[in-house]
């Protein structure tokens, strides 16, 4: 996704303003956090917490860094670069607190998480350094030695290894000559132009001739000192003074003394200031979130009361114009309505009572054929019967009044003497799932419907499926009655070519606020499938 804010944050940091990288980082990863995207508030999170260190703020980086661990995945191997560069950060603000076995954690975290071998020489490194000021010796120099040969190729960082080694043997031996490898780094480092290199040397060689050469010390002090401004580390600058301070004249001491005390002033004065300076972007960023959403609330609000002002007035001007003008076309519009209500309900009358003489008459008779003409023993009396039943119900249709269900039977009783009614020698019909207490909460009107539904499929299966088996299946499901017809005939050619009883059982299960379907392949015979909403 753009996000013009990142882009900033990078040209920030590339002219070296860390308060409007900062700031550029925070706004970035308050977008990305509305788009989700948490490797990317991760990555905002991470370059706040190494600029917060940069500047001196080594709580603020620890905060800000334990937060861009919470929207990493350790499992994810995409995010482990950013975990071991975060870990790093925290391993070295952490130092800088003289928490070493805290930032030992962190090292040995950031060197799990590494893909890249270069780095894994540093986080170890570092390792060893933390060991070195816990006085440690012997681990520092285990670690020291076993990367020893990894960097050979490497002259900066063989050179890093074998000075760090030396001073390691030699605070863990003071008798041990260390000079050599001393000055091998620096010589490489000389070549190489690495400045923090040559500052590292010259602190190791300060601190190696304080006792045995004062005067050599004094001499790489003042190179240290001369580096330290170059690379512009203020840390490096103090300690360099401060051995300055130890190792010069009386006269000369005091000059550095009072350039060691305002520079001390003034880091601590920096340092506090970025502390605050950081903190403070963030407390305007959350009041600015804050401010923002309050003139958001305060302009709804007056955009609802000036809706409400601008609708009442409409209101009342509508409702004159509406009094004066409408009073004629009401009239004449509610003659007209009346008038189409009337011949709509003759229409749905007249629709009703066709949909009956289809549902009741003519289904009723063809079941009444179905059964003369697929049972070899016929009932004259029952058959009788039930054509008695078909001409009282035509009768009815008159009276618009529905058939009672006979007492005598329960519903699904009623259904499966409805659907086995058009099974046959050649045609079975299998039912599944009618059951009685499938029925209890399905009130009368459904239950009429569903009926005149089934007798619907039935009667099509016999006039044009030609099949020899049929299986309904009932259920319930998520508060819905469910039905599945299927038979294994000749299918529909045409699905959008249904005849009027197929169309009347669609529009039936619509009114029941239900929904049908209709699946079919010529040769691969039908299936239906009816939810009917019973809750």
């Amino acid at each position: 996704m753009q996000n013009p804010d990142i882009d900033k944050a990078y040209e920030y940091l590339e002219r070296g303003i860390e308060d409007s990288a900062f700031f550029a980082f925070n706004s970035a990863k308050d977008i990305y956090m509305e788009a989700n995207d948490s490797l990317k508030v991760a990555n905002c999170l991470i370059n706040m917490a190494i600029t917060q260190k940069d500047q001196g703020d080594y709580f603020g980086a620890q905060e800000t860094a334990l937060q861009a661990v919470d929207y990493l995945n350790k499992s994810n191997p995409k995010h482990h670069v950013y975990l071991s560069t975060n870990y790093n950060n925290l391993g070295a603000a952490t130092g800088k607190l003289s928490d070493f076995e805290q930032a030992l954690m962190f090292y040995k975290a950031a060197l799990q998480f590494s893909q890249d071998s270069l780095n894994s020489l540093i986080y170890q490194n570092n390792m060893a350094i933390c060991y070195q000021n816990l006085k440690d010796y012997n681990k520092a120099i285990q670690i020291y030695t076993n990367i020893y040969d990894q960097v050979k190729d490497n002259r900066r960082q063989y050179a890093r290894v074998l000075s760090n080694l030396a001073r390691t043997k030699w605070l863990a031996d003071p008798a041990y000559s260390a000079i050599d490898e001393f000055l091998t780094s620096w010589a490489i480092r000389e070549q190489e132009n690495d400045l923090w290199g040559l500052n590292a040397s010259y602190v190791h060689l300060t601190d190696y001739y304080t006792d045995i050469h004062p005067d050599s010390a004094l001499w790489y002090a003042k190179k240290m000192y001369y580096t330290a401004n170059k690379i512009q580390s203020p840390d490096d600058q103090i300690y360099a003074l401060s051995k300055l301070i130890e190792l010069s004249p009386e006269g000369k001491s005091k000059e550095y003394f009072q350039t060691y005390q305002s520079l001390t002033d003034s880091v601590h004065q920096a340092r506090a200031a970025a502390k605050n300076q950081f903190a403070l972007i963030r407390y305007e960023v959350e009041k600015n979130k804050a401010d923002n959403l309050w003139l958001q609330k305060e302009n709804a609000e007056k955009i609802n009361r000036l809706t409400r002002q601008r609708f009442f007035t409409g209101s009342l001007v509508f409702l004159l114009v509406l009094s004066v003008v409408g009073g004629r076309l009401w009239y004449r519009k509610r003659k007209q309505r009346l008038d189409l209500e009337a011949q709509h309900k003759i229409k749905a009358s007249q629709l009703k009572t066709s949909r009956k003489v289809h549902d009741v008459v003519a289904n009723g008779i063809y079941r009444v054929m179905s059964e003369i003409e697929n049972k070899e023993d016929i009932d004259r009396e029952g058959i009788l019967d039930k054509l008695e039943g078909v001409y009282h119900k035509s009768r009815d249709i008159s009276y618009e009044a529905e058939e009672p269900l006979p007492a005598a039977q329960t519903y699904a009783q009623q259904i499966t003497e409805l659907l086995t009614s058009f099974a046959t020698v050649h045609q079975k019909v299998l039912i599944v799932g009618n059951e009685s207490q499938l029925w209890d909460n399905v009130n009368e009107n459904v239950k009429t419907e569903i009926k005149h539904v089934l007798q619907e499929l039935m009667v099509n299966m016999r006039k044009h499926s030609h099949t020899d088996q049929v299986v309904i299946r009932f259920g319930k499901n998520e508060a819905k009655l469910k039905i599945f017809y299927k038979d294994n005939g000749v299918g529909m050619k045409n699905m959008h070519a249904q005849g009027n009883g197929l169309k009347n059982t669609g529009s039936r299960i619509k009114n029941l606020d239900g929904a049908i379907i209709f699946v079919s392949e010529p040769g691969n015979g039908l299936k239906v499938e009816i939810a009917i909403p019973i809750s």
